[in-house]
């Protein structure tokens, strides 16, 4: 016999799962040392989560980190807003990770940011070193 009950459980458990992944994101290098390290997990809201918008990437604030979609490396990076400057009448965003000692090549527009890092306070949320299982299974 089907235990209805069951399934409908199993399925919001699969659903609660698949949201909070959404909102987790592995730290793939140094660059933001000492806020987090390559292999940890930070918890992000997302600009754009299957249509809904979690925060709208033109109300970031420098101080900020965001995940953004990098047009000088092949996947989102995850940096800190360090100014805003109006180009041609759009807001750009200068963007650098806290270990670096540049700030990234190109401006960032909002359309290109794609998550703001959650804190807690003014910490953001980050769970240690758990990443490195997703690092090791994508070699990076």
């Amino acid at each position: 016999m089907v235990d209805y009950k069951e399934i409908a459980s199993y399925i919001i458990i699969l659903a609660v799962v698949l949201i909070v992944a959404q909102h987790l994101n592995v730290v793939v290098s140094g660059s933001m040392e000492p806020v987090f390290y390559r292999g940890d997990i930070v918890a992000v809201e997302k600009a754009d989560l299957l249509g809904i918008q979690e925060f709208d990437p033109k109300d970031v604030q420098i101080g900020d980190i965001v995940v953004y979609d990098a047009k000088w490396f092949n996947q989102p990076v995850i940096h800190r807003i360090i100014d805003a400057k109006e180009i041609n009448g759009s807001t750009m965003y200068e963007i650098k990770g806290d270990n670096n000692n540049r700030s990234d090549p190109y401006y960032v527009s909002p359309n290109q940011i794609q998550a703001k890092v959650m804190k807690w306070g003014d910490t953001p949320i980050v769970i240690p070193k758990i990443g490195y299982l997703s690092l090791w299974l994508r070699g990076l």
